[in-house]
């Protein structure tokens, strides 16, 4: 792969990240813990956590991304 087709290649997955992030902006994650455990009984419980990405993040990825595009298409010129 020649410098010119990863920088588009690199440039549309922050761009993709982007667009993403940005229409998706909160995630939730699970994960399952142990309360206790009595001989063969085992108790337990799921937490669920919410994370949220910054909207000045995924607009920063779009944009690099869309200069990084930019960039590569340039220099196959």
């Amino acid at each position: 792969m020649k410098g010119a087709n990863v920088l588009v290649v690199v440039g549309a997955v922050l761009a993709l990240l982007g667009i993403v992030g940005l229409a998706i902006p909160v995630f939730t994650t699970r994960e399952t813990k142990d309360v206790a455990k009595v001989g063969d009984l085992n108790l337990q419980t799921t937490e669920a956590t919410q994370h949220f990405i910054p909207p000045v993040v995924t607009g920063g990825a779009l944009v690099i991304g869309i200069v990084l595009i930019g960039a590569g298409l340039y220099q196959r010129r």
